[in-house]
């Protein structure tokens, strides 16, 4: 587990590179080091080395480990695509979700959370397409401001707003920054003109773009590959 322990800290100090070089303070970033198909040895290995948010994309795979991991240290949260049907998965289990595209899923995760406790609170991120690629989820982006009022109109009890996330364009760092810079416009746009000081963070990079995510905004940034390895 050396060399996991070695990317962590080379990512952490890329981390705090990127936040100077973009003026920015490191507190304002946090790495979800995302465990999808990670064992739960490595999950541990990574939690006792002080790294506190992970991010998986299955509910099946996600089983796996955070039952094992149950401490309030430890903060999850679902990046990947949900089916409404397995809303009633994310209520005890996940602080966190980033992929929110529908209002069928919004109705589904309050009621789950609801029925969980009348006191739960899920962090909702809005999952934007900006790119317009069809291979990708989420809404587009002039979609998300009638999502949002809808959703906020709605009162669903026991979801908090938080923020914005998207995709990256692969292997295209120009159209990657673009959409990054995109996002940010759209997310403080959303802020001012719904007026909730709440929503302010954005999901954006992984382990190929997450310097340049940094740089145009990213708050929450999702790195794999670059702290785990190569998938075998």
């Amino acid at each position: 587990m050396s060399s996991i322990a070695d990317n962590l800290q080379k990512i952490q100090q890329e981390i705090q590179c990127c936040t100077e070089n973009a003026k920015r303070d490191v507190a304002s970033v946090r790495l979800i080091a995302v465990s999808k198909t990670r064992s739960l040895d490595e999950v541990k290995a990574m939690a006792s080395l002080g790294q506190n948010c992970f991010g998986e994309n299955t509910i099946q795979d996600a089983m796996t480990k955070i039952p094992a991991l149950n401490t309030s240290a430890v903060e999850w949260h679902f990046i990947g695509h949900l089916q409404s049907k397995k809303a009633g998965k994310i209520p005890g289990y996940f602080q966190w979700i980033h992929s929110v595209d529908s209002i069928k899923l919004a109705h589904k995760l309050s009621a789950a959370m609801f029925n969980k406790s009348s006191n739960a609170v899920l962090n909702c991120l809005i999952q934007v397409n900006v790119s317009g690629e069809e291979s990708k989820f989420g809404l587009m982006p002039e979609e998300v401001k009638p999502y949002l009022q809808q959703v906020l109109d709605l009162n669903l009890p026991c979801l908090k707003w938080r923020g914005l996330m998207t995709i990256g364009v692969s292997g295209d760092d120009q159209q990657t920054r673009d959409a990054f810079s995109q996002l940010r416009i759209l997310q403080q746009s959303c802020q001012q003109d719904f007026d909730i000081d709440t929503f302010d963070q954005l999901s954006m990079g992984m382990s190929n773009d997450y310097c340049i995510a940094i740089e145009e905004g990213a708050t929450l940034v999702r790195v794999g590959t670059a702290i785990f390895g190569e998938r075998k």
